[in-house]
């Protein structure tokens, strides 16, 4: 492929994205239909399926292109091994992109979710390896409740704010200090 028609397709694929995220904030995917999106994204039935199989497969790829985001975030981390703990970085993204995290939770992607890699060396720490399922469920669940609450409010509160409160729930198991950051 040549290279004006990679960004053609990409532009194509942006605008298709944008639209559908526009939609699920007011429609549930159910409600969305292949001709809703064309007409307002002003392209022919023929070009979304040429990208797309069905809404579906646009909702997975979108959910998709985000998780791999958020992991890029912490790409640094998983090539050398060591695990900051800092959810900063995350924080700061769920602000910056909103509208993409509240599609995810909307599609409910976040129950598909799997911690893959988790800090073996903390874990074994703080609670010898016992039960880590257990913790790894449970320290997801917290994080989705928190980012929820806290893209229904808005994204009120800075980063800053939202990984202290993180920070706080687990101050007393691993003796995190947590300190105001303007």
């Amino acid at each position: 492929m040549n290279k004006p028609n990679n960004k053609r397709r990409k532009e194509t694929r942006d605008k298709i994205s944008k639209v559908f995220i526009t939609l699920l904030q007011t429609k549930e995917i159910s409600e969305i239909s292949v001709t809703d999106i064309c007409k307002l994204a002003k392209i022919n039935r023929s070009t979304f399926y040429v990208n797309y199989l069905d809404i579906y497969d646009l909702a997975d790829k979108i959910g998709t292109e985000l998780e791999n985001e958020v992991a890029f975030l912490y790409q640094e981390e998983r090539k050398t091994n060591n695990n900051s703990n800092d959810f900063l970085k995350l924080f700061k993204h769920i602000k910056d992109n909103q509208i993409f995290y509240k599609t995810y939770f909307k599609l409910n992607m976040d129950q598909n979710f799997i911690i893959r890699e988790y800090d073996y060396n903390l874990s074994k720490k703080l609670y010898d390896d016992k039960y880590i399922d257990y913790h790894m469920e449970f320290f997801k669940a917290g994080l989705n409740a928190i980012i929820k609450k806290w893209l229904d409010n808005g994204c009120k509160e800075s980063p800053y704010e939202i990984e202290n409160i993180l920070k706080s729930e687990y101050a007393s198991k691993n003796n995190i200090q947590t300190k105001p950051k303007n």
